[in-house]
């Protein structure tokens, strides 16, 4: 996602974003997959469906690399979070001792 769109969202909507996107693709991964299985196919619709269902599963690759670095990005959100609380608590009980 690009950095100006990125800027605009925050990193828990993104990640639900891609979420709901990464689950479209693996529901669309399996009706391919269960397409190929099911169903006689000629040698070219075979193939058809044989590159997209590659195209499908890079997709879903790419997501979950993605997401995997949005929720690094949340767990270092949140324990900024948790050290500004901490911070603002100690400084606080200094200032009314």
């Amino acid at each position: 996602m690009p950095k100006k769109q990125r800027a605009c969202m925050s990193v828990a909507r993104e990640i639900d974003s891609l979420e709901e996107k990464l689950s479209h693709c693996r529901q669309s991964l399996e009706e391919v997959d269960f397409k190929l299985r099911r169903e006689e196919l000629t040698p070219e619709g075979r193939n058809s469906l044989e590159k997209e269902k590659n195209l499908l599963a890079s997709k879903a690759e790419s997501y979950e690399k993605e997401l995997k670095v949005l929720r690094h990005e949340n767990r270092k959100n949140a324990a900024l979070s948790v050290a500004l609380v901490l911070l603002v608590v100690v400084i606080y009980t200094c200032w009314t001792m």
